[in-house]
């Protein structure tokens, strides 16, 4: 690995900086930054910010201008190379006179990664990788684990209280955590490639599952919003369906009236072959085919269960209220029965912090040792 200098960091930091701001509205692609410098000065910066518009090089290069021959470029991910909804930005830094690029990940694309860093290389620019890696995998979790493990990153948020109860014993759950929560689990949606609930839970609350934080921009993006229905059960006059975006409802039901009434509400119907819904290794896997980075579950505790049980969940974020329930309320999530305290579910924290008067806990999956 390069031995990088500290203005090296501090250029690839400001390009990860950048690269944030596409963070709501870049899906399916990767967030990404770059900044050229030139003599010791920045001279150009960009980052993409929707699909199908230009990429964080091209907006960097308009900037830098003729600057931009003989200087060093720091993009958060590996340069294209190929022909997608734009031109190949490996052609542009080529034309452009670029001497230098530092890139902190490589494509995890297998079909293209390598090949914007060949082409570069063979044109005679230097090339340096690895430079803050880490957080540029971070930024981008959802598209490289889409792309290295055809599945998106499943991120389970949950609220409870401090006895660890998410409703009453009546269902009643409204409002559990505060104000300052929700407003903040409103990024988490707007972040997200889709939000997926199940059917009595949406029922239930009338749930819309949309982001309504209008200081969010999404840049005309909606998150898909995704409800296991494996009966059909779903009321066509449900909020979900008036509110504007993507719905896309998977059921095991071959009710054709049920599933023709949901269809005129414009969602789209998918019957998920065999098992139907509750074959939750296949739901991921054909949102992972819809180009869903990241699949926020927003979800009771039968359904956050089973997601466990599967072994399908990559980040909790729980948020903690003070205050308690009572143990007849329901559960964080429903699990089989444990005799073993060697089987039970582990994880470790990433983050805690305060959000208001709750605590957010942020935690990842142990992952148990081979038998």
């Amino acid at each position: 690995m390069s031995d990088f200098t500290g203005d090296d960091h501090r250029y690839m930091a400001r390009a990860l900086q950048l690269a944030e701001g596409g963070l709501y509205s870049t899906d399916p692609n990767p967030r990404v930054g770059c900044v050229i410098v030139k003599d010791g000065r920045v001279v150009g910066e960009g980052f993409h910010a929707r699909a199908g518009e230009s990429h964080a090089e091209v907006h960097a290069l308009a900037m830098a201008g003729a600057a931009a021959r003989g200087a060093t470029l720091y993009v958060t991910l590996e340069p294209c190379a190929h022909h997608g909804r734009t031109p190949p930005c490996a052609d542009a830094l080529l034309a452009a006179g670029i001497a230098r690029v530092v890139y902190a990940c490589p494509d995890p694309n297998p079909l293209v990664a390598g090949a914007g860093i060949g082409r570069l290389a063979a044109a005679g620019i230097e090339m340096e990788s690895g430079l803050l890696a880490s957080p540029a995998e971070a930024l981008n979790v959802g598209f490289f684990s889409r792309l290295r493990r055809g599945r998106p990153w499943l991120r389970v948020k949950l609220g409870a209280s401090l006895d660890g109860r998410t409703a009453l014993a009546n269902g009643n759950s409204r409002w559990l955590t505060s104000a300052a929560s929700r407003a903040d689990v409103q990024r988490l949606r707007a972040r997200s490639s889709a939000i997926l609930s199940g059917a009595a839970t949406v029922d239930r609350d009338d749930a819309r599952l949309s982001v309504r934080d209008t200081t969010l921009d999404l840049r005309g993006r909606l998150p898909l919003r995704v409800v296991l229905d494996p009966g059909l059960v779903l009321r066509p006059t449900a909020r979900l369906f008036q509110e504007p975006g993507p719905v896309l409802v998977l059921t095991g039901s071959e009710n054709e009236a049920a599933r023709a009434a949901l269809a005129a509400t414009g969602a789209e119907i998918v019957v998920v072959p065999h098992s139907g819904a509750r074959d939750l290794t296949n739901v991921v896997a054909l949102l992972a085919q819809r180009g869903i980075n990241e699949l926020l579950v927003e979800a009771g505790p039968r359904l956050a269960g089973s997601f466990i049980s599967a072994g399908l969940v990559d980040e909790f974020v729980l948020y903690l209220a003070p205050h308690m329930l009572g143990h007849d309320g329901a559960p964080l999530a429903m699990l089989p029965m444990l005799d073993d305290l060697g089987d039970r579910w582990e994880f470790r924290y990433t983050d805690v912090r305060q959000i208001g008067p709750d605590l957010r806990l942020t935690l990842v999956p142990v992952a148990r040792e081979a038998e």
